[in-house]
């Protein structure tokens, strides 16, 4: 049994929705799919938000909206206009829901982590139920098993939860074994589970990844396939260098790792439930469906060269804290990062001298960050600044660190490029060593690094 996920790139509109759904019918019978909503759609919903709280009049033209856009999806996945009626009806007591929470919001003038996670869901819940009733319409077997029903249970943290494996893991073998049939298909939403409590609370955004991992190493799935519009892993940003080629294999670490510096085949949490199951993540393109794709195992071949990729993200921006032997000084890291913890901003990595702390950032929480650690009491550090013009680059390869020469040849290739290196972090990973450059340098270092690596 697979369990296949599909995100919202490939059901942008009804066209691409139509092509999964007929891939669906031909491939997917005694298959799992856990589903991201619409492309846009939970975009939409977290907007809604902010503008139920700033004027209920404004309620009625979020749901105009949503109920127009999955409308137009619809027509192009049911021929039958009675059958599309029937599912517009049962869509309409999801929508009815949904305006509820909009004007509850607008009532108390606030919108907690718990209301905000439950709106954000409806995306999912509805691709779900619409995809299903399409197959339906199609004389396809195929239900929706909404994760509260299927059991996926979660930590109860609001906007970024984790799922209780051992709980979530005995409640879908039951509800799966309860409907899945040879012939049967089932949709799961993905995005979400359900707290010990009853609380529905999200695994971040981007989570439906992450869901459809639990699912697969909760069932014991053969594999865990994800369907994306592109050909899989590549040696780098096919943006940036057109002439990249695919990766046909990757160990778990090196996916984790392109998936962290911005590859964006991956949730950077997906690996995480599959690879303790031993479970395999192969990457399949939806245009090109018989294609081998990218497969992700503990065993994957090393490449010759040790490198397989060169990647980089530019949502980067580094906060500097200075003081006099602050690498000594007990206390000092866990007070500055329990401050940006309390002000629910994620620390994507540290790096400390003698006389600073640098801790990289998202660009979107420098500013709020560096605001957050001035208000500490009394005052730890003598100066702090921010930097905000960087991009961080990676080379991603399992055995980098043991490889005796790649990280000269990295750097050699930088400089004859005449690029400045900002930052350096290297030995944290086996699969992967970082660095900084100014953002107006970036091209110039991924093709400098393609080129001495791959070309």
């Amino acid at each position: 049994m697979k369990v296949i996920k599909i995100g919202g790139g490939c059901l942008k509109d009804g066209p691409a929705a139509k092509k999964i759904i007929d891939l669906i019918a031909k491939r997917g019978q005694g298959d799992i799919f856990v589903l991201s909503a619409f492309y846009g759609v939970t975009n939409i919903l977290i907007a809604g938000i902010q503008k139920a709280l700033g004027n209920e009049d404004d309620i009625p033209s979020i749901i105009t909206r949503l109920k127009t856009m999955h409308n137009t999806i619809i027509k192009s996945l049911i021929d039958d206009g009675n059958k599309r009626k029937q599912l517009s009806r049962d869509l309409f007591t999801i929508f009815q829901k949904l305006e509820r929470y909009y004007y509850g919001i607008s009532f108390t003038r606030e919108a907690t982590p718990r209301m905000k996670d439950m709106i954000a869901t409806f995306g999912e819940r509805i691709s779900a139920v619409i995809l299903a009733k399409s197959l339906a319409s199609m004389g396809k077997q195929s239900c929706c098993l909404l994760p509260e029903d299927a059991g996926i249970i979660s930590n109860g943290k609001f906007m970024d939860a984790s799922a209780i494996m051992t709980k979530t893991s005995k409640n879908l073998t039951a509800a799966i074994g309860s409907v899945m049939t040879p012939r049967m298909i089932v949709f799961i939403p993905g995005f979400y589970g359900v707290s010990e409590s009853g609380d529905i609370t999200t695994f971040g955004r981007g989570g439906s990844d992450y869901s459809a991992a639990v699912v697969a190493a909760s069932i014991n799935a053969d594999v865990l396939e994800i369907w994306k519009d592109t050909q899989g892993f590549m040696t780098a940003d096919p943006d940036n260098i057109p002439h990249c080629k695919l990766i046909p294999e990757l160990t778990y670490e090196e996916a984790a790792e392109l998936s962290y510096t911005g590859a964006g085949i991956l949730h950077p949490r997906t690996v995480e439930p599959v690879k303790r199951a031993g479970i395999g993540i192969a990457i399949k393109n939806t245009y090109q469906p018989d294609a081998p794709g990218s497969l992700i195992t503990k065993n994957a071949n090393t490449a010759r060269k040790i490198v397989k990729s060169v990647s980089y993200t530019t949502d980067i921006s580094v906060l500097k804290i200075y003081a006099t032997g602050i690498g000594a000084r007990f206390g000092i890291l866990s007070l500055i990062t329990e401050n940006l913890a309390s002000s629910a901003i994620n620390i994507k990595s540290v790096v400390t001298s003698q006389t600073c702390i640098s801790l990289l950032l998202s660009r979107s929480d420098i500013e709020k960050g560096h605001k957050s650690i001035k208000k500490i009491r009394p005052v730890p550090f003598r100066k702090s600044s921010i930097v905000t013009n960087v991009a961080l680059v990676s080379i991603v390869g399992e055995g980098l660190q043991n490889n005796r020469g790649v990280a000269a040849k990295c750097f050699t290739a930088v400089s004859d490029a005449n690029v400045n290196i900002e930052m350096i972090s290297f030995g944290t990973s086996n699969a992967a060593l970082y660095f900084l450059v100014h953002e107006d340098k970036l091209d110039i270092t991924i093709n400098a690094l393609h080129n001495i690596f791959f070309d």
